[in-house]
């Protein structure tokens, strides 16, 4: 995430192991919850068991056909399926191999953060006007799409755009810097302009579908908090 006048979020996914990260909420129906109530929460933008258990009982029972008894029997049948107790250091080494460091473009930098972009989690980068954190996420829109023995993560991007300031011909010589195809790398980025936050936040519930669907790498939200300003 970026600020300045604004902020710019950058949320990397990486789905290679993804079964033994993430329990999709598809599986609930094996604990007997029907296709009609997993349907209601995928609606509301939770598409996995472990993001499931990140709400509380009171967000879920506010989900128009969820009452009490049906939702304590949803968290019921996900917590068999999750793992929400301790576990050990050997288990989280095994979770954290299946983190990837993104290259951004500059070896110092990928230095400074340690190897990269890390995916499975949120960066947050930020400075004044004009100091290249747009820049940074058109960097980003390319080298997400290199190949992992590259230092990329081989996948597409999610870019919201909150104040304009995307621009895919500053992708094209990004693109031949890596000798990378520009139309084919422009084809793997989906753009979204966006004008209120109503509108930043259902749309990022239609990117969890997508996410599902296709393999992303990389949503980023440029900026992440400028709507929350100018429309609040």
């Amino acid at each position: 995430m970026i600020e300045e006048h604004g902020q710019l979020q950058l949320v990397d996914q990486e789905d290679e192991d993804e079964e033994e990260i993430f329990e999709l909420i598809y599986k609930l129906i094996l604990q007997g919850i029907n296709e009609g109530d997993i349907k209601k929460l995928q609606d509301s933008g939770i598409y996995t068991c472990n993001g499931l258990m990140m709400h509380t009982k009171k967000n879920l029972t506010g989900i128009k056909g969820l009452f009490e008894t049906k939702v304590d029997k949803i968290c019921e049948a996900a917590e068999k399926l999750v793992n929400i107790g301790h576990v050990t250091g050997s288990d989280l080494l095994l979770r954290r191999k299946a983190v990837i460091r993104i290259t951004m473009g500059s070896q110092a930098l990928d230095e400074l953060l340690g190897g990269g972009i890390e995916t499975l989690s949120i960066t947050e980068a930020f400075g004044e006007f004009r100091s290249g954190k747009t820049q940074l996420a058109h960097m980003l829109c390319v080298s997400t799409q290199l190949p992992i023995h590259m230092h990329g993560g081989n996948g597409k991007i999610a870019y919201i755009d909150t104040e304009g300031t995307f621009r895919p011909d500053r992708i094209v010589p990004i693109a031949e810097r890596f000798g990378m195809d520009a139309g084919a790398v422009l084809d793997n980025i989906v753009c979204a302009r966006v004008y209120t936050y109503e509108y930043q936040y259902n749309l990022l519930l239609g990117l969890v579908a997508k996410m599902f669907e296709e393999p992303f790498r990389l949503l980023i939200v440029d900026s992440v908090i400028a709507l929350f300003r100018l429309n609040m």
